[in-house]
């Protein structure tokens, strides 16, 4: 065998099994290798001194930072994109939008992008990473941080969430607090953390109030305006409907708006609505939104910090972040009606 140092990637490939081109793709943080066979040559690489070191910082001839979302269509997209874009503002860098339409993990052909554009760093809003696709990015040296994961992130991935358990409990607090038993909550999807903390928080308030929570009020959906609307009409046309609704975000209360007005329901005297995010729209609903605050501009602004710092080598004490919710009492609770 070939002392370090002095293989040839031919000498590489043969001892790994494969062709020289496979080795080539594995040295340059290629896709479509085989996770099994991208171990097998790294670690040759790194035998024979071909692999790049890590920690060390190396410039970023693009100058662009990537924000890939689960979803490019709503206002929750757009506070994202402002704190993102004031810490790129600072450090000179462009912002690259791009949207997994839907799906919660990207396709490689997305990894081959973004290892040929080399950006400065990697922000997944509600979204995944394989195990191969975060290999190919940590073997090009392009450092990513998950914001809002989908699930739960492996222990080495860098992270930025909020207290989605508190938030869900302290809405569902504010509405027992005001006397309300029956309480609905329309959740987003049921595979995604951030919505099945946010239900676990509301079952933990009824459940601590003494309250057993009832399973045909509590419903899943898109985070879009539709779900709020399609879920909250057939809620509040239940014949022992809730006199109060949880919304999984504040889209989804603007659907329930629609559907309380179509159906010449008041808010909050038929029924009271609680959101969750506090975009800025929720203050000009008619009536203005009762919400948990979601600091999703001072998420993102944590976010582009955190992948900046590792792109330039650092060892941040906080890889896994999560940030404080605060509830926001507006027009649309009150006390059930007698």
């Amino acid at each position: 065998m070939a002392a370090a140092g002095t293989a040839t990637l031919a000498e590489i490939a043969r001892q790994a099994g494969v062709s020289a081109p496979t080795v080539s793709k594995v040295l340059n943080g290629r896709a479509h290798v085989a996770p099994a066979t991208r171990n097998k040559v790294e670690e040759l690489l790194r035998h024979y001194g071909y692999r790049r070191k890590r920690g060390v910082a190396r410039p970023r001839p693009s100058g662009l930072l990537e924000l890939v979302f689960h979803e490019l269509i709503s206002l929750w997209a757009t506070e994202i994109i402002r704190g993102a874009e004031n810490v790129a503002r600072q450090e000179g860098l462009t912002l690259v939008l791009s949207e997994s339409a839907g799906r919660e993990e990207m396709g490689l052909s997305w990894v081959d992008g973004v290892l040929t554009r080399d950006p400065a760093g990697v922000i997944l809003i509600m979204s995944n990473l394989t195990a191969d696709q975060s290999s190919l990015l940590v073997s090009r040296d392009v450092p990513f941080v998950v914001m809002d994961p989908a699930g739960s992130p492996a222990d080495d991935v860098p992270s930025i969430g909020t207290t989605n358990w508190q938030g869900g409990y302290t809405a569902t607090r504010h509405l027992l607090d005001l006397g309300h038993r029956r309480i609905g909550v329309i959740g987003g999807p049921v595979g995604v953390l951030c919505s099945r903390a946010r239900i676990d928080g509301y079952r933990a308030a009824l459940e601590t109030a003494g309250v057993t929570p009832d399973s045909q009020l509590i419903r899943h959906g898109t985070f879009q305006h539709d779900a709020g609307y399609r879920i909250g009409r057939r809620l509040l046309t239940m014949a022992d409907r809730p006199t109060a609704l949880f919304t999984g975000n504040d889209i989804q209360a603007m659907g329930v708006y629609q559907a309380a007005r179509e159906l010449r329901l008041r808010i909050p005297e038929d029924i009271s609505v609680i959101g969750f995010d506090d975009l800025p729209i929720s203050a000009w609903m008619g009536p203005p939104l009762s919400t948990v605050r979601q600091p999703l501009v001072d998420m993102a602004e944590a976010a582009v910090r955190l992948v900046l710092e590792l792109g330039r080598g650092g060892q941040p004490g906080m890889r896994r972040l999560e940030l404080a919710t605060s509830l926001v009492v507006r027009d649309s609770t009150a006390p059930p009606s007698a």
